[in-house]
């Protein structure tokens, strides 16, 4: 994990957020604040007992404003704003690189970045991810519907491949597997938070050299 301070940290990923386009960062900061109010109330009261009108009210939004952001009450624990910032990262790996490995440069500046600036925020994301079915099998969905189309474009971009090409979409599920492996390495109790990029970076490593066990 990096060393430099949260400040710089902050400084990163303000400096990644600033390459984004104006409508996709006001998107991005809006979504945060939303988010920064459910997981409060979340913490405070609950899931289940918490409503979207509190998000909403807490948030001083409508609801149907919330729902512009997030399709469901779920999605405001699952998502977050760092898929368009990771996309970004790896367009600008060296071209020489292999998909595997432009992905471990990407997330070796991304992950140490998220842990410095927002530790508690995924602490709390995990925890709830844990603890309520409901948003287990939402993760799956907003993986799919995410992260995976994300990764599926950005490849598929690199190798020269369209997005829906069957081995790009294997690749991709491949790399989400061992990504949420060590996820469910700290759901089980065997890994602590500050384990995950570590585990990530590993399971890449292992993935990139066909899984030899």
């Amino acid at each position: 994990m990096s060393t430099s301070s949260p400040e710089h940290a902050i400084d990163r990923l303000e400096d990644r957020l600033s390459r984004l386009p104006l409508r996709e960062r006001k998107k991005l900061r809006t979504r945060r604040a939303i988010q920064d109010h459910a997981l409060r109330l979340f913490t405070e009261q609950g899931y289940d007992e918490t409503t979207v009108e509190q998000i909403a009210a807490a948030a001083e939004i409508s609801p149907s404003t919330f729902f512009r952001y997030f399709p469901t009450k779920e999605d405001v624990v699952v998502t977050d704003e760092y898929d368009p910032i990771m996309a970004e990262i790896f367009r600008d790996q060296p071209p020489e690189l292999t998909p595997i490995e432009a992905l471990r440069k990407t997330l070796r500046e991304m992950l140490p970045l998220m842990y410095e600036t927002d530790l508690d925020v995924v602490n709390i994301r995990l925890r709830l991810t844990a603890q309520v079915p409901a948003l287990r099998a939402r993760t799956f969905e907003s993986l799919r519907e995410g992260t995976h189309a994300m990764l599926s474009e950005v490849v598929g971009a690199r190798t020269g491949r369209p997005s829906g090409d069957a081995d790009v979409e294997a690749f991709t599920w491949a790399v989400l597997g061992v990504m949420q492996a060590a996820m469910y390495q700290w759901i089980d109790g065997r890994a602590t938070t500050e384990d995950i990029p570590a585990l990530v970076d590993h399971n890449l490593e292992f993935l990139g050299r066909g899984c030899p066990l």
